[in-house]
């Protein structure tokens, strides 16, 4: 398969393109940073770009893939969490901040595919569970994710040709957990708890665990409706 994934720098990001490189698929990485584990594989193709940086991005990626016409698979995985903190502190322009990199560089990236590809078969968006659960203390993270859920069902209902799908991935025991269990004040977010628990217990599947739970879940996203919002501990 000919894949692209966004935010291959660490992460899941990372995870999954690792996942895919082991098994000879060809993998197109963009992410700011570059990865020297992935670099060492010849069906690794990178380039280093900040999503936010609309234009420029445009520009770039048409570059980068001027000599692919189709992809099996796209996962947009790239993102950002905002500070931990109530929707009443938070100030527009950190919303803007977290909107730009989780949803409209996703919009730049989808019509720049459909502009310059002849086809895309399937389109993953790495979406949360905070974009349904409403928990206090995710605010500009949640709105996201939410507007990236939507984003997918309305493309969706354009591109009939592509399977699209937003997808919470699960607990993952990334650099993102760091700073929620840093994070003093458990008693106002009680899902800063539960997230503290189940690092500390084992319960937090490591970056390659969840790299292939998640790679096994998309392939089978294509069984349920184009739009759709899943989460893989229920598929």
């Amino acid at each position: 398969m000919r894949i692209l994934i966004t935010g291959t720098s660490s992460g899941l990001g990372f995870g999954l393109a690792k996942y895919y490189l082991q098994k000879n698929h060809t993998v197109f990485g963009i992410s700011r940073r570059a990865n020297t584990e992935l670099e060492q594989s010849k069906h690794y193709h990178f380039l280093s770009q900040d999503l936010s940086n609309f234009d420029e991005s445009k520009k770039n990626i048409t570059a980068f893939l001027k000599d692919t016409n189709s992809l099996d698979l796209v996962i947009l995985n790239a993102g950002m969490l905002s500070e931990i903190k109530d929707m009443k502190d938070t100030k527009l322009n950190e919303i803007k901040k977290v909107m730009d990199v989780n949803v409209w560089s996703n919009k730049i990236i989808i019509d720049l595919l459909f502009s310059v590809l002849e086809n895309v078969k399937q389109i993953v968006a790495i979406s949360s569970g905070a974009s349904v659960s409403g928990a206090r203390g995710w605010n500009a993270y949640s709105l996201s994710k939410a507007t990236l859920n939507m984003l997918m069902s309305l493309y969706a209902n354009e591109q009939a040709q592509t399977h699209f799908c937003a997808l919470a991935p699960g607990l993952i025991n990334t650099g993102m957990q760091e700073y929620i269990s840093d994070f003093p004040n458990e008693l106002d977010y009680p899902t800063i708890k539960r997230l503290k628990v189940a690092r500390s217990s084992g319960q937090m599947p490591s970056i390659e665990e969840a790299a292939a739970i998640n790679a096994k879940a998309i392939e089978r996203l294509q069984e349920y409706e184009s739009g759709s919002f899943l989460d893989v501990r229920k598929i």
